[in-house]
């Protein structure tokens, strides 16, 4: 299992493919599984570099809290450690907030960006639908049934019922690989960091200038796609793509559909 040192911690990584780099940047609680659908159709095109951000994972787990800096930094000191100089970087949800924080700390180690069912932080983003905040925050629940609920509302309407061996496998994995609680606590740090305008990213995304591409599933009520028309107006030249019949969760619900309109844009 490959590690690497990267500011004092160990980060655990993966990398599959060969041509130009691509790196995927996973969201709160998860590692590189939530993008174990995706991976083998980017590989026919890229060098694929997936990783568990610290906090998650088979990476170090420190004390929080954590920032979409702190995990840029970390992400950026991976690359170093691969000898990598510049990647396409694609971040998703929380990993969007880490893709963001790259894009303008370390702009010489981005050739292309893609942001994923995201926003900038702040008090102008369009927040988590009223249902799925209800759903995400019921603690009433046993922990199996919360999580298979997260995972509907989290997905397009009626996905989850037409797709139960995908469900299956998705609660079994979780339930084989429990979250940390403090290293996931560790993580939501970053998202409420954002909440103050003065720390969001909406200001300073026109100081971006690589190619963007802001990608989002139509049926996302945990980050709705309102959000890509807000974040393409702070980086100019920016492109949107929305996939019709998913949801927050498109690189599971719609990996090939995904990973098409990724390479069509990086390549």
């Amino acid at each position: 299992m490959p590690k690497t040192k990267v500011n004092d911690i160990e980060i655990y990584y993966e990398t599959t493919g060969s041509g130009e780099p691509l790196v995927l940047i996973s969201g709160l609680g998860y590692p590189l599984w939530q993008w174990h659908k995706m991976v083998p159709y980017l590989s026919e095109h890229f060098q694929v570099i997936t990783f568990d951000n610290r906090g998650a994972g088979l990476s170090d787990k420190p004390a929080g809290p954590y920032t979409a800096q702190l995990l840029a930094a970390d992400t950026a000191g991976l690359l170093d450690a691969l000898g990598i100089e510049k990647a396409v970087i694609v971040g998703h949800s929380m990993g969007g907030y880490i893709a963001q924080a790259i894009a303008l700390d370390f702009p010489e180690k981005v050739s292309k960006l893609i942001l994923c069912s995201t926003n900038f932080g702040g008090p102008r983003h369009v927040p988590v639908s009223a249902e799925a905040f209800a759903i995400l925050t019921d603690t009433t629940a046993d922990p199996l049934t919360r999580f298979t609920n997260g995972l509907k509302v989290s997905t397009a309407l009626g996905w989850a019922d037409a797709n139960p061996d995908i469900v299956k496998e998705w609660v079994e994995w979780r339930v084989a690989n429990p979250m940390n609680v403090s290293a996931y606590q560790a993580q939501l740090a970053i998202g409420l960091a954002l909440i103050p305008e003065e720390a969001a990213f909406e200001k300073k995304l026109p100081n971006i200038s690589v190619p963007t591409l802001i990608l989002f599933g139509a049926q996302d009520r945990v980050v709705p796609p309102e959000n890509a028309e807000l974040l393409a107006k702070q980086i100019w030249g920016s492109q949107t793509a929305i996939i019709l019949d998913a949801g927050h969760f498109f690189p599971i619900e719609a990996p090939g559909a995904a990973a098409q309109i990724i390479t069509d844009f990086a390549k």
